[in-house]
Formats: structure tokens, C-alpha cells, sequence
């Protein structure tokens, strides 16, 4: 797969292509029934298909100091991507300038000068051009006057849930990461760099990896997670079980900062500024200030037990 930071790093014989468009945040099921609609069509016309997405987010753009919680990173992204069959993974610069775009503009000189499409491949609520003016039946209208097709897809859901990346958001928030990993098609991850802590879980016979988050990541509430831990750098990319605090260790009175702890099961190693993933699979109870030492220790004991429990059924299930 082809990744371009610009269009500026399209190639100067590029022909036509099938375009699918949107953040793309999470790569969830909705997304993924998105992109194999366009990498099917592209197989068909005989075309490479081309996913663009944003950086930084609209939305930051639009109203600055308003980032959501970014459910995936831009590598990640192009990562998945790349699994679902995308032959170009094209991130926009999503400038003030390119904002100003009106609907017609944002088609006939970004979609049909530059990048040739032959079919735009959009979920139903998709909006572009200034002021999100331009709506999918915009797209059509403008597809028939430029010669090319569009596909609006209905967006996916189940129980009367839609998956989106607000819902997952949500679900996050609410620690209900199961939920979370039903819309995504997978389990939440937080990529981080394993930092310096200040070593108390060592000292109670549990030591942590303190994960400082990937910008704007989108951290589950508060409480105890088991989860996999995977080493994102070198060669070694093996997945281990985990119970994962999330909060500000309220037993102890210092504890101000909120920090993502995974506790490795039956791993010793050096992991200090390494690039890691955690995957959050189940949460296993909330964040809470325990009255003794001993009680957090015993906790703490029963989070790890459980963890292995919850991760060894899962093994088993695939």
C-alpha cells in the first residue's frame, strides 16, 4: 500500500481511481464495510482504490481547542487500511484554506482534477465543503455533471445502535470497552511510550508499565482493565496478557496525575521508552480508594486473577 502525506506524492501518470472519504477514526465496522465497498468496486473497474482522511482533525480546524478523543492513531489507521485491501492510504492537510472550498470547488478541483475518480464511495451522512454544505445527493448531483459515480452506503449498525466513532467515544467514556470492541470489530488499543513512573507498583509486588498516551488518545474511564500489551518497536511484536489500572491511584495521597498502568503477567523485562500498544478487552470494576495498604495489595491480587481468567476464555474463543 501506497501512503501519501499530500497529493503532492501522487505520481505524475496517476490514471482514475475509486475514492472513499471520511476521519476514518477507529477504523470501525462502519468504516470497514466503507472501504471494502470501494476496494471491491476498484477491483472491478480494474483501478487502485484510494482512502483519504485528515490531518489534523476538521474539527480542530474548524474550532480550535475542540479535538475529540481520537480513537486511533494516523500509522494505525493506515494499518488497518492496509488489512481491508486500500491500495492508498492519502492523508489531506485539512487547512483553513481548504475549508473554504465550496462543494463544487472541493469536487471538481480536488476530486476530479487531481485525483481522477472514477466512484466516490461515502457513508449517507457524509458532508463536505464550506460550511458542510455539500451533502451525498451534492455529490451526485456533481458526479453526473463531472462523469463519475457515487455510492452512499447506509451507515452499519446492530440493535438499533449505529456504529460511529461518537458511540464508541461514548462507550469509552462509560469504561464499557466490550461495547467499545463490538463496533470497532476489534479491541480498543491506546498507543503510547512507556515512561519513567514512580515505581510504587513495584514495591507492592505488581509492577507497571507507565504508558504516556499518544496525543488526544481516547483513554477508558477509570477503573481496572484486562487486556494485551504488545511491544510496537524491534522485532519482538508478542502479545501479553495485562491488568490495566486507568486513574490517579487514589489510596495514596499524591496521586493527582491519571496514568495508564498495565501490569504484564509473568513477564519480567525492560520496556522503559519503548512504543507499545494496550488493547482494552473487558473492565473488571471501577477505580477506588481503598481504606489500607494491604486491602489495595489484595485488590490488586484478585485484578490480576481475574484478568488471567477473562484473557485465557478469550484465547480459547479464538
Amino acid at each position: 500500500m501506497q501512503r501519501w502525506r499530500s497529493l503532492d506524492e501522487m505520481p505524475a501518470e496517476w490514471g482514475r481511481c475509486v475514492l472513499t472519504i471520511g476521519v476514518f477514526d477507529g477504523v470501525h465496522r462502519g468504516h470497514a464495510q466503507l472501504i471494502s465497498r470501494a476496494v471491491k468496486s476498484a477491483a472491478v473497474r480494474g483501478v487502485p482504490s484510494v482512502l483519504m482522511t485528515f490531518d489534523p482533525h476538521p474539527v480542530e480546524v474548524v474550532r480550535p481547542g475542540s479535538h475529540p478523543a481520537q480513537l486511533s492513531t494516523m500509522h494505525r489507521r493506515a494499518e488497518l487500511a492496509e488489512e481491508l485491501g486500500i491500495d492508498v492510504f492519502l492523508v489531506m492537510p485539512f487547512t483553513r484554506d481548504f475549508m473554504k472550498l465550496t462543494p463544487e470547488q472541493y469536487v471538481e478541483e480536488l476530486l476530479v482534477n487531481r485525483l481522477h475518480v472514477s466512484e466516490v464511495v461515502v457513508g449517507d451522512n457524509f458532508t463536505f465543503g464550506k460550511q458542510a454544505a455539500g451533502t451525498v445527493d451534492t455529490m451526485r448531483e456533481l458526479g453526473a455533471r463531472f462523469g463519475f459515480d457515487v455510492d452512499g452506503v447506509q451507515l452499519l449498525g446492530e440493535h438499533a445502535v449505529t456504529f460511529s466513532s461518537t458511540y464508541i467515544r461514548s462507550c469509552l467514556a462509560a469504561g464499557d470497552v466490550s461495547a467499545a470492541a463490538e463496533a470497532l470489530g476489534r479491541p480498543h488499543r491506546v498507543e503510547g511510550v512507556v515512561v519513567h513512573g514512580d515505581g510504587r507498583g513495584r514495591g507492592l509486588g505488581y509492577p507497571t508499565a507507565n504508558v504516556a498516551p499518544a496525543m488526544h488518545s481516547a483513554i477508558p474511564a477509570d477503573g481496572v482493565y484486562a487486556g494485551w500489551f504488545t511491544v510496537l518497536d524491534g522485532d519482538d511484536h508478542q502479545r501479553r496478557p495485562a491488568a490495566i489500572s486507568i486513574g490517579t491511584n487514589p489510596t495514596f495521597e499524591d496521586g493527582r496525575a491519571r496514568t495508564v498502568e498495565p501490569h504484564l503477567l509473568d513477564f519480567e523485562g525492560d520496556l522503559y521508552e519503548k512504543r507499545v500498544a494496550v488493547d482494552f478487552v473487558e473492565q473488571l470494576r471501577g477505580m477506588r480508594k481503598f481504606e489500607s495498604i494491604d486491602e489495595l495489595v489484595e485488590a490488586i491480587g484478585h485484578d490480576v486473577e481475574e484478568a488471567r481468567k477473562v484473557l485465557s476464555a478469550q484465547s480459547v474463543e479464538e
